[in-house]
């Protein structure tokens, strides 16, 4: 019973021209950079005459960075921080995943979601395949085994064209690594140059934090295969209309990254200030619920020339709230995630400005608290439109029943949460914010999913 947008999952990898001792600490800082996008489970794999795993529940830092072995020269590794949208969070269903297979050993890391998963996992079942965890990305592996003959890329290619779905992945095969993205573009994926190798990463700034240079983004639909540092062969599987994933502007990435071309603080400037413009009263001070919304609330600020100030500080180390099963828990880890700071509200009429609007339990436990320190008025805009929608490509939103705005309108949601007004962005001020509006998924918001969806 979330309210909140649950990230999908973040890769990082590299492929280094010699064996280096530094590789297992690099990885670490590059999947600690990701640990925004999932909180639940973390690992790294690295290829020495095998490939060889750690795996850990929870956060990358404390108990498996201290876990974490200090002897290891690898030239190829890949990392994973998980959030589950597919199978139950538990440390089998961690990535990466190893198997092996009569292709050999093949180790994977996956960020995304593969609707047609469930039918495909039912027919490899039904033909004799003993699947190890109840993640989709395992389904990959099935079915490059199934594919006759030993030449890998063949079968990883053939395999790929039978999945129907988002995923950037990383692959270890061979002492090769492999990226690869999916033909609509779902989730970012980018890589760049660093001494002595190629990195790989869901977002820029987790290649930043290693000094990688030259950075591009691994195309949608293509295959690039890396050996001892360098690319070897890139294979494209041909591209249809991207739908690359516009909440990860909106949300799921870093503010210091870079993604889908697009620098993140800069879009959610831009989008503050359409909200701005949309604003009818005028509120004594903008405030941010923070930390996704921060960026929002200095574009709307600076565009509706009100001060912007911090009404709402938030404790860091209570994690998302959407972790904690049952409504009276969900709200208690509002209560401590987010705390007023009554000089800055009491007796305003505030603009309080949040990224998305999901169930409302969150929200108006908001509403409730500025209230209670004093707050005059609150007024809700929200740097997305309206959620009527469900995401299959790799964000786990609830059932459209449970989404707020697909049974109320703006002024019932106010009046459900207890606040003075509720405004949304809309689709086109989102598409005026981006550079090629026409390469993004806009499904959540008006049901145009890039490809039909079963539902059941």
């Amino acid at each position: 019973m979330l309210d909140e947008l649950k990230e999908e999952c973040g890769v990082f990898g590299m492929s280094l021209v010699q064996p280096n001792e530094e590789i297992i600490n690099n990885m670490y800082l590059g999947i600690f950079a990701l640990q925004h996008r999932g909180q639940e489970s973390c690992g790294i794999a690295y290829q020495n005459e095998s490939i060889e795993v750690i795996k850990h529940s929870g956060l990358v830092a404390g108990k498996f960075f201290e876990n974490l072995p200090r002897d290891v020269k690898a030239s190829q590794a890949i990392g994973h921080v998980r959030y589950s949208t597919c199978g139950p969070s538990n440390l089998i269903n961690a990535q990466p995943l190893v198997f092996s297979c009569n292709k050999g050993e093949i180790a994977v890391a996956h960020n995304g979601n593969i609707p047609n998963s469930e039918m495909l996992k039912s027919d490899l079942i039904q033909t004799g395949s003993i699947f190890q965890t109840s993640s989709d990305s395992e389904i990959l592996v099935h079915l490059i085994s199934r594919i006759p003959g030993k030449n890998f890329e063949t079968s990883l290619v053939s395999a790929l064209n039978q999945i129907n779905g988002a995923y950037s992945m990383l692959l270890l095969h061979n002492n090769q690594l492999i990226a690869l993205r999916d033909p609509y573009g779902f989730r970012p994926l980018c890589y760049g140059e660093i001494k002595g190798g190629i990195v790989f990463a869901s977002e820029t700034n987790a290649l930043d934090i290693i000094g990688a240079k030259n950075i591009k983004e691994v195309e949608p639909g293509e295959i690039i295969f890396c050996h001892n540092g360098k690319i070897e062969k890139k294979h494209n599987m041909g591209s249809s209309k991207k739908a690359q994933c516009i909440f990860e502007l909106i949300y799921f990435s870093r503010p210091d990254s870079k993604v889908f071309g697009e620098t993140v603080h800069d879009f959610r400037l831009k989008i503050g200030a359409c909200l701005a413009k949309k604003c009818q009263l005028k509120p004594d001070i903008v405030i941010p619920v923070p930390d996704s919304g921060n960026s929002a609330a200095m574009g709307f600020a600076r565009e509706a020339a009100i001060p912007f100030d911090f009404g709402l500080i938030r404790n860091h180390y209570t994690g998302r709230t959407f972790i904690k099963p049952g409504q009276q828990k969900r709200v208690e880890g509002v209560r401590l995630k987010l705390n007023p700071v009554k000089t800055v509200i009491n007796g305003k009429s505030i603009a309080v400005i949040d990224d998305s609007l999901v169930r409302g339990t969150t929200s108006s436990k908001i509403v409730e608290i500025l209230k209670d320190a004093g707050a005059k008025e609150v007024h809700l805009f929200l740097s997305s439109p309206e959620i009527k929608y469900s995401c299959f490509f790799g964000i786990d939103t609830p059932t459209r029943k449970e989404l707020i705005s697909s049974k109320l309108k703006p002024e019932e949601i106010a009046a459900q949460i207890g606040a003075d007004s509720v405004t949304f962005l809309t689709i086109e001020d989102l598409k005026i914010s981006v550079e090629n509006p026409g390469d993004y998924c806009y499904a959540c918001f008006n049901c145009d999913y890039p490809f039909a969806i079963n539902e059941d």
